[in-house]
């Protein structure tokens, strides 16, 4: 995936055309509809920004959740339509609507220098099926589509995929933070400086079994915590008690650990953890060291010594990559191993990329954001191109190779 990727700046935005962004506004909200991280509407501003000072008016579209059938009230995008409005200083118009009567009559009555917001696409069978058709209409809006939602690339959906079908390389590129997180991603695994350590947690092998392996002969230290560390401890020969275990890997973690030793990386695991009867606020927990274990119990965070072994580890790394939680965080009392890392990630002197999801709320929780080189608006994504594969929303807007 070497190739170029269109780029905005590449194209010559006609004043008074109209641009289609395709944005990432999958943020969470609480239960009254407020939002509570704002970082990914933050994160498609430069864009909108770039469209609006060359004199083209932008009609901006997202997913939000997993609606089930149609539309939902509490998977509206209009708060998002108000915490845009609030952070670029202008109106955003919102329609209830994405490609019927009222949609066609908001986007023909849009003046230069207007934005204007569609709802949810999701709200729209054709969006995940990557309809030719629901994509067409959608096409029809603008006379330039630029993709800036690195977070939905790894999926063939209508408003990645399909709808480049219907805009020539002069008017179809990759917004400033989709570029961004492609270049950050790429140099990561090319030419990272070294020493270069993953950190990889979560709770599943299955989910990050391709990533491990890419990462593998590119790190020079690979720490693994979260539940996935379990399957590791048990290929190793610990009683795990009840902890997470994915019985069916053991034999690829053992693989993992095996090929590491071959290529020389350092491969860390947790040496202790929290414990617990039952996953609940008010269980009793106890530290214990992996090899005590209680039959019946779960670990659900890493322990203390866990956290100055895996410090140690990034001590003198030039670059980290961090994917997957080190516990259970959301709920407080199994949170501390996760929070502590991500303290240790951030006073680090190295080039720290935190991919996104579950990683980037950890890292928020603790307050670290500021600190951290960058932080990826994917989390599904930014382990795909990690592992190497290439994103069905990027490879349409790469250059064709003209030789």
């Amino acid at each position: 995936m070497d190739n170029e990727i269109l780029f905005i700046k590449d194209l010559e935005l006609k004043k008074g055309s109209k641009v289609f962004i395709r944005c990432d506004f999958n943020v969470p909200m609480d239960e009254f509809r407020n939002i509570t991280d704002d970082r990914r509407i933050r994160s498609a501003i430069a864009t909108i920004r770039y469209c609006l000072d060359e004199g083209c008016s932008v009609i901006l579209t997202s997913h939000l959740g997993r609606p089930k059938n149609g539309y939902e009230d509490s998977l509206s995008l209009e708060p998002v339509s108000k915490r845009l409005s609030r952070l670029i200083k202008r109106d955003v118009k919102f329609v209830k609507d994405i490609v019927g009567e009222l949609a066609k009559d908001a986007v023909s009555k849009l003046k230069p220098g207007e934005i204007l917001l569609l709802d949810n696409l999701r709200f729209e069978k054709g969006e995940t099926k990557d309809s030719d058709e629901f994509a067409q209409k959608l096409a029809s809006f603008g006379d330039y589509f630029i993709n800036d939602a690195f977070g939905v690339c790894h999926r063939a959906h209508a408003s990645v995929h399909a709808i480049t079908k219907y805009f020539d390389e002069e008017h179809k590129a990759a917004g400033f933070l989709l570029k961004k997180e492609i270049e950050f991603a790429r140099n990561l695994i090319k030419k990272p400086i070294r020493p270069f350590v993953a950190i990889v947690g979560g709770s599943k092998v299955s989910g990050k079994l391709q990533a491990l392996k890419n990462l593998l002969p590119k790190v020079d230290k690979l720490i693994i915590g979260g539940g996935m560390a379990f399957t590791f401890l048990k290929a190793v020969g610990y009683e795990i008690g009840n902890s997470l275990l994915e019985e069916d890997l053991i034999e690829e973690a053992l693989n993992i650990l095996r090929k590491g030793k071959e290529l020389g990386v350092k491969i860390y695991l947790p040496v202790d953890a929290i414990v617990a009867p039952v996953f609940s606020e008010d269980s009793v927990m106890k530290y214990v060291t992996v090899q005590e274990i209680p039959k019946d119990w779960m670990a659900l965070d890493i322990g203390p010594a866990t956290v100055t072994l895996f410090k140690e580890a990034i001590d003198d790394a030039q670059t980290i990559w961090w994917n997957g939680p080190m516990g259970v965080f959301e709920m407080e009392k199994f949170a501390r191993g996760s929070f502590r890392i991500s303290h240790a990630v951030a006073e680090s002197n190295a080039m720290t990329v935190v991919g996104g999801g579950d990683t980037a709320d950890v890292v928020a929780r603790a307050g670290d954001q500021e600190e951290i080189t960058f932080i990826s608006t994917g989390g599904g994504a930014s382990l795909e191109l990690i592992e190497g594969k290439e994103l069905p929303g990027v490879r349409v807007l790469l250059k064709k190779d003209l030789d």
